[in-house]
């Protein structure tokens, strides 16, 4: 892959190559979905105008249903004041008749405008009160439009944090998760739309029935006139939507390419390999992909238009010529003429803003589906609450014949971000592979191996974040399985390399160990000393009240050490009983490391149960028990002496780390020179 721009100019065809490979090269294929990746997409696929309409009560009912749950006030209010304006409509075009009945029909002008005095009162009463009832739809509807957006996202993001890990891991339920997160903003847009829907739904059956009572063959024209339009708004909306869920992936990986050019982590390698050209040309290629998408877009919505234009021209000229031949031949007044035409000008508007907010109300009561949907998925996936209490003072955690294998995607073959599996094409590797360990609690226990061994897995099961797939994980004889989740993870405070780095000020990233005991000062100062990150505290302009986001207004950075020592003090915050390390010293100098390690031994002579996950061979030696893990199982177990003398896996890996201290690096090697015969190509 050549990380550069191309200079000479190229043919369609190569541009469309170009833009694949691109996102081939960045993205491992094309990220537009070509499957129905949730269940609703066939039925926007063929939403017609009667579907659509035929969903109308169903639809109705859910805005309804969102409205009520929030703010039942509110709510009546819009029902009534929309059902006050459409009888305020009906006034208006009934007194319109009236008014021009009375105008047109005595000879005397002045007794005309007399006559139809009272008429116009009525209609500028009428005209007042449906203002007023229309400020009153705006301020109840914005009260209420809000709290449904919050309401709806509380849900979503409550049955998002609640489900068990290895869903969030489940790429199926991910992508739905994608489309679930504009079902809150979907909730909010559903209630304007519905009710604007149900005011174009008065005022259409006002003006059909004002027109319908003057002659009946006008309200079928009325329908006919909207019918090309309404066809149009909807074919629109479905082709815009689907082009959205089908563009979905690129889209968030576009916006992914572009954070890149500005991402404070990323500017150090742009700048020291080169790769602004490379970013720019790939932000490029992909942006053509999505503008020719919206060119297609627009060349479909253009004719469609075109040809609904035509179409209600058509019919809109062969209305009024009805009207015209009813006028003529006397079937309708002159003043029932004028009435007509002001109801098919009311009608027609109705009806196109009906439609318009209809088609608005099926997309966005799909967004509201999504969520609902990733309710009812979440349900059954969540962590379970309850279960049997652990014991109070357990003696030993036991792996019995444990198996698991993470969730896998089945799209492409690659590693598992999780557990450094290979994942093969179809199959994923088990990370854990019938493993049976013991960790005895109050000791420090030490799990090495190779990468992607099942060292992390086990920490994760240990701690409760996955469930064995088969085999037992018990403490002492109290199954894993049955027990309390929420007590399992009361007993354990975790500290790994890559943990999250919460963009709060210090005393939160400290205290997020375990939120529900009071950040005290007190507190806060004693986890610090244990993992020694005081000098770090000491060094913010504020203390504890320092933000750690330097992205922000008065917000610090800190080095990868500094952070790191601030995670360690989280993990030691919570006063666990069990506390995971996983590699917790790798952006860590040899003397902080030291005192690092120094400090964990202190807790563990202190009661404290530690299970170290590390690469650092030296810092196991301060391990009670050494377990070495290979392809998910158990090799070898012991205390640290033992295992060297034994001559194994973990005496080569200790005397392999010990070679690169011990042994003195001798002059370089110089290559015998090349003949004929035996050079090579080289790159």
């Amino acid at each position: 892959m050549r990380l550069s721009r191309r200079k000479d100019k190229p043919t369609s065809d190569e541009e469309r190559a170009q833009r694949f490979s691109t996102q081939r090269a960045l993205f491992g294929g094309p990220l537009q979905y070509d499957e129905r990746w949730v269940d609703h997409e066939e039925d926007a696929g063929r939403a017609t105008l009667r579907r659509t309409v035929g969903q109308l009560p169903r639809m109705l009912a859910l805005a309804l249903r969102l409205a009520w749950d929030v703010d039942r006030r509110a709510t009546m209010a819009v029902m009534a004041a929309e059902a006050g304006r459409g009888i305020t409509e009906a006034v208006v075009l009934l007194q319109v008749q009236v008014v021009l009945a009375a105008v047109l029909d005595p000879q005397d002008i002045a007794e005309g405008v007399k006559a139809a005095a009272p008429a116009a009162v009525v209609m500028a009463l009428a005209l007042a009160a449906g203002a007023l009832l229309g400020a009153v739809t705006t301020y109840a509807e914005g009260r209420l439009r809000p709290q449904v957006e919050h309401q709806a996202r509380q849900r979503f993001m409550d049955r998002a944090v609640r489900v068990e890990l290895e869903a969030m891991e489940d790429h199926r339920f991910r992508k739905l998760l994608e489309s679930a997160q504009y079902g809150a903003q979907g909730a909010r847009e559903l209630v304007r739309h519905a009710t604007q829907v149900v005011g174009g739904l008065i005022s259409l059956v006002t003006a059909g029935g004002v027109l319908a009572t003057l002659h009946p063959v006008l309200l079928p024209m009325l329908m006919a006139m909207v019918a090309p339009r309404a066809w149009s708004a909807l074919y629109i909306a479905r082709n815009h939507h689907l082009s959205f869920r089908r563009w979905l992936q690129h889209s968030r990986a576009f916006r992914i390419l572009a954070t890149l050019f500005t991402d404070e982590k990323a500017a150090v390698e742009v700048r020291v390999h080169g790769m602004g050209e490379f970013l720019l040309d790939s932000h490029g290629q992909m942006a053509a992909d999505y503008l020719g998408e919206q060119r297609r877009l627009a060349r479909s919505d253009a004719s469609t238009q075109l040809i609904a234009a035509a179409a209600a021209g058509a019919t809109s000229a062969v209305t009024y010529l009805m009207l015209g031949w009813l006028l003529w031949s006397g079937a309708v007044a002159l003043a029932a003429a004028g009435a007509a035409v002001a109801a098919i000008r009311s009608g027609t508007g109705s009806l196109q803003v009906l439609v318009s907010h209809l088609n608005r109300m099926h997309e966005d009561s799909l967004y509201v589906g999504d969520l609902h949907e990733v309710i009812a998925k979440a349900t059954g996936r969540e962590i379970p609450s309850g279960g049997r209490p652990l014991p109070p003072d357990p003696q030993e955690i036991r792996f019995e014949n444990v198996h698991f294998t993470y969730p896998h995607t089945g799209d492409t073959p690659g590693k598992d971000a999780a557990s450094g599996q290979e994942t093969g094409g179809s199959t994923a590797q088990p990370a854990l592979n019938g493993l049976s360990l013991t960790i005895p609690l109050g000791k420090v226990t030490a799990l090495v191996g190779s990468n992607g061994s099942g060292k992390t897995t086990v920490s994760k099961l240990l701690c409760g974040l996955y469930q064995p797939q088969a085999g037992t994980i018990r403490w002492d004889d109290t199954d894993a399985k049955t027990a309390d989740r929420a007590e399992v993870f009361s007993r354990f405070a975790l500290v790994s390399q890559d943990f999250f780095r919460w963009p709060f000020i210090a005393r939160v990233n400290v205290a997020v160990g375990n939120p529900s005991l009071p950040a005290t000062e007190e507190r806060l100062e004693q986890a610090a000393g244990k993992a020694g990150a005081k000098d770090v505290i000491e060094s913010l302009p504020r203390r504890w009240d320092t933000l750690l986001a330097r992205g922000f207004q008065g917000g610090h950075q800190l080095s990868g050490g500094q952070w790191q020592k601030i995670g360690i003090a989280r993990g030691i915050y919570g006063e666990a009983p069990i506390l995971i390390v996983d590699e917790p010293t790798a952006a860590l100098d040899p003397e902080a490391e030291l005192a690092t390690f120094s400090r964990i031994r202190e807790l563990a002579d202190q009661g404290i149960t530690v299970v170290l996950i590390t690469h650092r061979m030296a810092s196991v030696r301060m391990a009670d028990l050494v377990h070495v893990l290979e392809g998910g199982q158990l090799i070898e177990s012991g205390t640290p002496d033992q295992l060297l003398t034994q001559g194994g896996r973990y005496a080569a890996m200790f005397q392999a780390q010990a070679a690169q201290f011990t042994t003195a690096p001798g002059p370089p090697a110089v290559p015998a020179p090349a003949g004929p015969a035996t050079r090579q190509n080289t790159l």
